[in-house]
Protein backbone atom coordinates (compact mmCIF):
# COMPACT_ATOMS: atom_id res chain seq x y z
CA UNK A 1 0.00 0.00 0.00
CA UNK A 2 1.86 2.85 -1.67
CA UNK A 3 1.45 6.26 -1.06
CA UNK A 4 1.74 8.26 -4.33
CA UNK A 5 5.47 8.67 -5.37
CA UNK A 6 6.48 12.24 -7.06
CA UNK A 7 8.68 12.04 -10.48
CA UNK A 8 11.75 10.08 -9.71
CA UNK A 9 11.25 9.78 -5.79
CA UNK A 10 10.18 6.91 -4.15
CA UNK A 11 7.19 6.14 -2.38
CA UNK A 12 6.71 7.42 1.14
CA UNK A 13 4.49 5.58 3.50
CA UNK A 14 0.93 6.40 3.89
CA UNK A 15 0.37 9.14 6.48
CA UNK A 16 -3.12 8.00 8.05
CA UNK A 17 -3.99 3.82 8.83
CA UNK A 18 -2.59 1.26 11.02
CA UNK A 19 1.17 0.89 11.52
CA UNK A 20 3.11 -1.77 13.29
CA UNK A 21 6.96 -2.41 14.28
CA UNK A 22 7.59 -6.14 13.57
CA UNK A 23 11.17 -6.90 14.20
CA UNK A 24 11.13 -9.69 16.86
CA UNK A 25 7.93 -11.67 15.09
CA UNK A 26 5.48 -11.10 12.39
CA UNK A 27 2.22 -11.33 11.94
CA UNK A 28 -0.63 -10.26 8.84
CA UNK A 29 -2.98 -8.32 10.94
CA UNK A 30 -2.79 -6.63 14.35
CA UNK A 31 -4.33 -9.36 17.43
CA UNK A 32 -8.37 -8.10 16.87
CA UNK A 33 -7.64 -8.15 13.13
CA UNK A 34 -7.20 -5.03 12.10
CA UNK A 35 -5.49 -4.95 8.72
CA UNK A 36 -1.85 -3.19 8.86
CA UNK A 37 -1.24 -0.37 6.72
CA UNK A 38 2.41 0.06 7.36
CA UNK A 39 4.71 -2.07 8.64
CA UNK A 40 8.88 -2.42 8.97
CA UNK A 41 10.33 -6.10 9.35
CA UNK A 42 13.38 -7.32 9.35
CA UNK A 43 15.33 -7.87 5.95
CA UNK A 44 15.07 -11.58 6.60
CA UNK A 45 11.34 -11.44 6.52
CA UNK A 46 9.05 -11.67 4.05
CA UNK A 47 7.08 -8.23 3.12
CA UNK A 48 3.25 -8.12 4.08
CA UNK A 49 0.98 -8.50 0.91
CA UNK A 50 -0.80 -5.22 0.53
CA UNK A 51 0.79 -3.17 3.00
CA UNK A 52 3.83 -0.51 2.21
CA UNK A 53 6.62 -2.50 3.54
CA UNK A 54 10.13 -0.91 5.00
CA UNK A 55 12.81 -3.44 5.51
CA UNK A 56 15.10 -3.39 8.88
CA UNK A 57 18.59 -2.81 7.95
CA UNK A 58 21.44 -2.56 10.38
CA UNK A 59 24.05 -0.06 8.89
CA UNK A 60 25.94 0.88 11.14
CA UNK A 61 26.66 -2.44 13.56
CA UNK A 62 26.92 -5.81 12.77
CA UNK A 63 23.95 -8.54 13.02
CA UNK A 64 23.71 -11.05 15.43
CA UNK A 65 26.02 -14.06 14.49
CA UNK A 66 27.54 -12.24 11.42
CA UNK A 67 31.07 -13.30 10.35
CA UNK A 68 33.16 -9.94 10.41
CA UNK A 69 36.31 -11.82 11.12
CA UNK A 70 37.59 -11.26 7.62
CA UNK A 71 36.47 -7.23 8.10
CA UNK A 72 38.22 -6.15 11.24
CA UNK A 73 39.81 -3.07 9.50
CA UNK A 74 36.06 -1.67 9.21
CA UNK A 75 34.98 -2.64 12.86
CA UNK A 76 35.48 -0.08 15.90
CA UNK A 77 38.61 -0.84 18.44
CA UNK A 78 38.74 -0.03 21.75
CA UNK A 79 42.43 1.66 23.05
CA UNK A 80 43.59 -2.51 23.83
CA UNK A 81 42.42 -3.26 20.86
CA UNK A 82 39.30 -4.77 20.87
CA UNK A 83 36.46 -4.91 18.74
CA UNK A 84 33.75 -2.35 20.83
CA UNK A 85 30.64 -3.73 21.46
CA UNK A 86 27.13 -1.89 21.38
CA UNK A 87 26.57 -1.84 25.50
CA UNK A 88 22.65 -2.38 25.38
CA UNK A 89 23.40 -5.28 22.29
CA UNK A 90 26.22 -6.82 23.07
CA UNK A 91 25.87 -9.36 20.46
CA UNK A 92 26.27 -6.36 17.88
CA UNK A 93 29.47 -5.13 17.58
CA UNK A 94 29.65 -1.55 16.05
CA UNK A 95 31.15 -0.53 12.74
CA UNK A 96 33.67 2.40 12.18
CA UNK A 97 32.99 4.02 8.78
CA UNK A 98 35.53 6.68 9.55
CA UNK A 99 37.31 5.93 6.27
CA UNK A 100 37.09 5.64 2.78
CA UNK A 101 38.13 2.08 3.01
CA UNK A 102 36.46 0.69 5.67
CA UNK A 103 33.26 2.09 4.12
CA UNK A 104 34.01 0.23 1.22
CA UNK A 105 34.32 -2.59 3.24
CA UNK A 106 30.67 -2.14 5.32
CA UNK A 107 28.67 -1.62 1.77
CA UNK A 108 30.31 -4.70 0.46
CA UNK A 109 28.29 -6.30 3.14
CA UNK A 110 25.00 -4.04 3.47
CA UNK A 111 24.62 -2.89 0.13
CA UNK A 112 23.14 -6.56 -1.26
CA UNK A 113 21.41 -6.32 2.11
CA UNK A 114 19.42 -3.17 0.62
CA UNK A 115 19.62 -4.78 -2.97
CA UNK A 116 17.44 -7.75 -1.47
CA UNK A 117 15.16 -5.56 0.28
CA UNK A 118 14.12 -4.63 -3.21
CA UNK A 119 13.90 -7.65 -4.59
CA UNK A 120 12.41 -9.54 -2.12
CA UNK A 121 9.01 -6.44 -2.77
CA UNK A 122 9.72 -3.78 -0.20
CA UNK A 123 8.85 -0.17 -0.10
CA UNK A 124 11.58 1.26 1.44
CA UNK A 125 14.37 0.22 4.06
CA UNK A 126 15.29 1.81 7.53
CA UNK A 127 19.07 1.81 8.20
CA UNK A 128 19.58 1.65 11.98
CA UNK A 129 22.26 3.15 14.15
CA UNK A 130 23.00 6.01 12.06
CA UNK A 131 23.49 7.67 15.92
CA UNK A 132 26.78 5.39 16.57
CA UNK A 133 28.95 8.81 16.12
CA UNK A 134 27.54 10.43 18.91
CA UNK A 135 27.86 7.29 21.45
CA UNK A 136 30.83 6.36 20.17
CA UNK A 137 33.34 9.35 20.26
CA UNK A 138 36.36 7.88 17.91
CA UNK A 139 34.15 7.32 15.29
CA UNK A 140 34.26 9.98 12.48
CA UNK A 141 30.73 11.91 11.99
CA UNK A 142 32.02 12.89 8.46
CA UNK A 143 32.63 9.71 7.99
CA UNK A 144 29.39 8.21 9.37
CA UNK A 145 27.64 10.69 7.07
CA UNK A 146 29.70 9.37 4.03
CA UNK A 147 27.89 5.80 4.30
CA UNK A 148 25.12 7.18 5.15
CA UNK A 149 24.76 9.14 2.59
CA UNK A 150 26.02 5.74 0.29
CA UNK A 151 22.64 3.72 2.12
CA UNK A 152 20.74 6.50 0.50
CA UNK A 153 22.45 6.51 -3.32
CA UNK A 154 21.96 2.45 -3.20
CA UNK A 155 18.43 2.79 -1.79
CA UNK A 156 17.30 4.98 -4.59
CA UNK A 157 19.04 3.54 -7.49
CA UNK A 158 17.11 0.20 -6.09
CA UNK A 159 14.05 1.91 -5.69
CA UNK A 160 13.58 2.33 -2.16
CA UNK A 161 12.46 4.79 -0.17
CA UNK A 162 15.23 5.36 2.53
CA UNK A 163 14.19 6.42 6.60
CA UNK A 164 16.46 8.12 8.64
CA UNK A 165 16.00 5.72 11.86
CA UNK A 166 16.65 7.90 15.22
CA UNK A 167 19.44 10.36 15.56
CA UNK A 168 17.15 13.55 16.59
CA UNK A 169 20.08 15.88 16.35
CA UNK A 170 20.79 14.83 12.42
CA UNK A 171 17.63 15.09 10.86
CA UNK A 172 18.04 18.64 9.01
CA UNK A 173 21.42 17.32 7.88
CA UNK A 174 20.24 13.48 7.01
CA UNK A 175 17.42 14.88 5.33
CA UNK A 176 18.27 18.11 3.31
CA UNK A 177 22.10 16.87 2.99
CA UNK A 178 21.91 13.18 2.95
CA UNK A 179 18.50 12.66 0.87
CA UNK A 180 17.07 10.60 3.72
CA UNK A 181 13.26 10.47 2.58
CA UNK A 182 11.73 10.18 6.03
CA UNK A 183 12.02 8.74 9.36
CA UNK A 184 11.48 5.75 11.53
CA UNK A 185 11.86 7.13 15.56
CA UNK A 186 11.67 5.51 18.75
CA UNK A 187 11.22 7.30 22.20
CA UNK A 188 11.28 10.59 20.78
CA UNK A 189 8.08 11.37 22.63
CA UNK A 190 9.84 9.88 25.67
CA UNK A 191 12.47 11.87 25.44
CA UNK A 192 10.50 15.27 24.44
CA UNK A 193 12.18 15.53 20.70
CA UNK A 194 9.24 14.39 18.52
CA UNK A 195 9.16 18.45 16.85
CA UNK A 196 13.00 17.78 15.71
CA UNK A 197 11.86 14.76 13.33
CA UNK A 198 8.14 16.57 12.57
CA UNK A 199 9.69 19.99 11.86
CA UNK A 200 12.21 18.42 9.20
CA UNK A 201 9.81 16.12 7.61
CA UNK A 202 6.29 16.64 8.07
CA UNK A 203 3.85 13.96 8.24
CA UNK A 204 6.29 11.26 7.32
CA UNK A 205 7.72 10.00 10.63
CA UNK A 206 6.84 6.75 12.08
CA UNK A 207 6.97 6.88 16.01
CA UNK A 208 7.67 4.08 18.47
CA UNK A 209 7.47 4.46 22.48
CA UNK A 210 7.96 1.74 24.30
CA UNK A 211 6.70 1.61 27.92
CA UNK A 212 9.78 1.42 30.19
CA UNK A 213 10.81 4.55 29.24
CA UNK A 214 7.42 6.06 29.21
CA UNK A 215 7.27 5.22 32.86
CA UNK A 216 11.16 6.67 33.67
CA UNK A 217 10.07 9.89 31.82
CA UNK A 218 6.61 10.07 34.19
CA UNK A 219 4.28 10.10 30.79
CA UNK A 220 2.00 7.54 30.05
CA UNK A 221 0.59 7.02 25.99
CA UNK A 222 -2.09 9.01 25.99
CA UNK A 223 -0.06 12.14 27.16
CA UNK A 224 2.25 11.01 23.98
CA UNK A 225 -0.95 11.13 21.55
CA UNK A 226 -1.73 14.41 22.87
CA UNK A 227 1.79 16.20 21.77
CA UNK A 228 1.02 17.95 18.62
CA UNK A 229 4.42 17.18 17.79
CA UNK A 230 3.77 13.57 17.44
CA UNK A 231 3.68 11.64 14.08
CA UNK A 232 0.69 10.62 12.96
CA UNK A 233 0.94 6.75 12.73
CA UNK A 234 2.82 6.73 16.71
CA UNK A 235 2.61 3.16 18.40
CA UNK A 236 3.18 1.84 21.65
CA UNK A 237 5.08 -1.88 21.40
CA UNK A 238 6.92 -3.74 24.16
CA UNK A 239 10.49 -3.35 23.86
CA UNK A 240 11.53 -6.52 22.45
CA UNK A 241 8.98 -6.55 20.10
CA UNK A 242 7.68 -10.06 20.51
CA UNK A 243 5.11 -11.78 18.98
CA UNK A 244 1.55 -11.64 19.25
CA UNK A 245 0.27 -14.17 21.65
CA UNK A 246 3.48 -13.57 23.82
CA UNK A 247 2.74 -12.33 27.75
CA UNK A 248 5.22 -9.44 27.10
CA UNK A 249 3.35 -8.67 23.81
CA UNK A 250 2.15 -5.04 23.81
CA UNK A 251 0.30 -2.78 20.69
CA UNK A 252 -2.11 0.27 20.99
CA UNK A 253 -1.75 2.89 18.67
CA UNK A 254 -2.81 6.99 19.44
CA UNK A 255 -6.17 6.12 17.07
CA UNK A 256 -7.43 3.57 19.90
Amino acid sequence: MSSEAEPDRPALPPVEGVFDYQLGGTADQLADGTPIDVVARDATASPLNGAYNICYVNGFQTQPGADWSDRAAALLHDESGAVVRDPDWPDEIVLDPSTASARETILDVIEPVIEGCAEDGFDAVEIDNLDTWTRFPTISQDGAFALARAYVTVAHESGLAIAQKNAAEAAPTAHDDLGFDFAVVEECGAFAECAAYTDVYGPHVLQIEYPDSLAEAGLSFGQVCSDPARAPLTILRDRDLVEQGDATYVFDDCER
